[in-house]
């Protein structure tokens, strides 16, 4: 067994906090890798998610994951000045309970292949009440750099006095805030379809604490970027008045490009009516006309408290 403290972890990989979120790890061998993040109240995510009611988000959960494969994979797949790991895909995502503060959460992973630009991992999360989530991540390459593209001049896209709802409207309807709210407007919405923006900006809370040399939104956010908007679609119908949408689990997402400061995200979500408390959904995010993830993700409605 090898042990890893926070500070050796630092030492490889670019993440600082509040995003560093392996407090400890052990390279256990043969694959396989176990770490540690003592959940605390003074975790800023906590301010947003949620308000009076502190729970860690399922994506902060699967990015712990990423991290730890990342980690695993440190001499086998280097980051260098050219290149970033991350996360290309994600399947059988599921979120089996909540992990609260004061839970020590314990993330197992093992390694399933390993081969060219590209490796498969099957990881759990554990708290002292059993499994909380798991998931298969397969990672991959992804270039550090990106050609800027000029700037634009206004388009159809901007905010404008004929939005569907700003993020005032949007905070009456999710209980998302600071710093865990990605939906920045809604420009169309209708029984099964929203059309959402969010605006990444340099001064999000999370650059510079992820990737540091190469700030980039974390991958497992843009699943979460697609499931908020799906959750305004879903709890405007009137049948989903004062309910609550909990995400359940990422059936597969992938992406395409990373994110980076200055993109503007267009999210396109199908969220189909349907009489059950639970539900799919199916979102999409480009920039300009190029996508750059997907995620099919199921939710579910349940009544507010």
């Amino acid at each position: 067994m090898k042990m890893y403290s926070h500070d050796a972890i630092s030492e490889i990989l670019e993440y600082r906090p509040p995003m560093a979120l392996l407090d400890c790890a052990t390279e256990l061998g043969e694959g396989k890798w176990a770490a540690l993040k003592n959940i605390t109240f003074n975790d800023i995510v906590f301010n947003g998610h949620f308000p009076g009611h502190p729970i860690v988000p399922g994506v902060m959960q699967a990015e712990a994951m990423e991290q730890l494969a990342e980690l695993a994979l440190h001499s086998r797949m280097k980051a260098d000045a050219s290149r970033l790991v991350l996360a290309k895909r994600l399947r059988k995502v599921k979120f089996r309970k909540p992990a609260l503060p004061g839970d020590r959460l314990v993330i197992e992973l093992e390694l399933k292949n390993v081969s060219g630009d590209e490796a498969e991992a099957s990881v759990s999360c554990r708290t002292n009440s059993g499994l909380v989530s798991q998931a298969e991540i397969t990672m991959g390459f992804f270039p550090r750099r990106r050609e800027q593209a000029a700037i634009a001049s206004f388009g159809p896209l901007d905010k404008s006095p004929e939005i569907a709802a700003d993020v005032n409207r949007i905070m009456t309807i999710i209980p998302h805030r600071y710093p865990f709210l990605f939906v920045d407007y809604i420009t169309k919405m209708d029984s099964t379809k929203v059309i959402a923006v969010k605006n990444v900006s340099a001064s999000e809370p999370f650059f510079g604490a992820h990737s540091a040399r190469t700030p980039t939104v974390p991958v497992p956010f843009l699943s979460e970027i697609v499931a908020q908007a799906g959750c305004v679609l879903t709890l405007a119908r009137p049948a989903n008045a004062g309910k609550l949408a909990y995400f359940m689990a990422i059936d597969e997402a992938e992406c395409i490009e990373p994110a980076r400061p200055g993109d503007q995200l267009l999210i396109d979500v199908d969220v189909p009516e349907g009489g059950s408390k639970f539900g799919k959904g199916e979102g999409r995010i480009f920039i300009g006309e190029k996508m750059i993830s997907r995620t099919v993700m199921t939710f579910a409605v349940v009544e507010g408290g």
